[in-house]
């Protein structure tokens, strides 16, 4: 049976951490989050974002704007929170209804892009400077670590997903000596590449789209993917069949989600300390 990646536990450790260290700051970070429009799933996202910093003692301010908003009044809100001195992060809740999120996101001031999606955080990532990294692709790569423990990470990797979305996860892996191939789910090879991956990672959004005869035994499969169903929360990992094949598995609730909110307080924190070292 796999061993189970429990990020729940694991972002809990993490922002306990992180709570500590910004109760030692002499200031308190703050972070500024916009969201438009009434998808259930991203108000509850933001909602859990809002708690997450609430307790780590990080100032939360919402801008909410209906679904009809033109882009530019969300650039325009972007670059009003650049400005501000009180504000550390900044974050775009994906996705948009209409709008560009590339043009939205990259308005962001780099030092403010909690998210990492910025393309100036993205280059700086891929030639190996400094920078904010993607808050999911960090709570990926944290699990693979707890998963792997003091060993090196799998040699073989596949990322099904959107290219936007495996990009800075693709980098992360790759400064791990990964070999990494990217996919779609439409691919009409998918089953023999995701048997051939040493580490499998999927994040589509369609529901137990990986299944047991899919996977390599012993490998290392986080499932990224969070969809609501009738019958609850389900992932695009097909857990009951994945479970006994792989090595490690992560559970849909419970594994990368909030990892992803605890990385993303990590990253408040790094933008708070190179906002002040930028100002030195």
């Amino acid at each position: 049976m796999a061993k189970l990646l429990d990020g729940k536990a694991l972002g809990l450790r993490i922002r306990e951490k992180i709570k500590t260290r910004i109760q030692a700051l002499p200031t308190h970070p703050g972070l500024g989050v916009i969201l438009v429009g009434n998808d259930e799933a991203s108000h509850l996202y933001v909602s859990l974002k809002r708690l997450a910093c609430e307790e780590a003692g990080i100032l939360f301010e919402l801008f909410l704007y209906p679904s009809e908003t033109p882009e530019e009044d969300l650039i325009t809100k972007v670059e009003e929170l650049n400005k501000r001195t009180d504000i550390h992060g900044i974050l775009v809740q994906l996705p948009l209804p209409t709008q560009s999120a590339d043009t939205v996101i990259a308005a962001i001031n780099p030092l403010k892009d909690v998210d990492g999606f910025h393309p100036e955080n993205l280059e700086r990532l891929r030639t190996g400077k400094p920078c904010i990294s993607s808050a999911v692709a960090l709570g990926v790569v944290r699990l693979i670590r707890e998963a792997v423990g003091e060993e090196s990470f799998p040699n073989k990797a596949l990322i099904v997903s959107s290219p936007l979305f495996a990009e800075p996860l693709k980098l992360l892996l790759e400064s791990e000596n990964v070999a990494v191939n990217v996919v779609q789910a439409e691919d009409r090879d998918l089953e023999t590449h995701t048997r051939e991956a040493d580490l499998l990672i999927v994040a589509e959004g369609i529901p137990k789209l990986i299944t047991g005869n899919m996977v390599k035994p012993g490998a290392i499969v986080i499932d990224v993917g969070t969809t609501r169903t009738d019958s609850g929360l389900s992932g695009d990992v097909d857990f009951e069949s994945v479970e006994p094949i792989a090595g490690a598995l992560t559970p849909v609730p419970g594994g990368v989600g909030p990892m992803t909110v605890a990385m993303l307080l990590v990253n408040i924190l790094k933008a708070y300390i190179l906002q002040k070292i930028d100002k030195t």
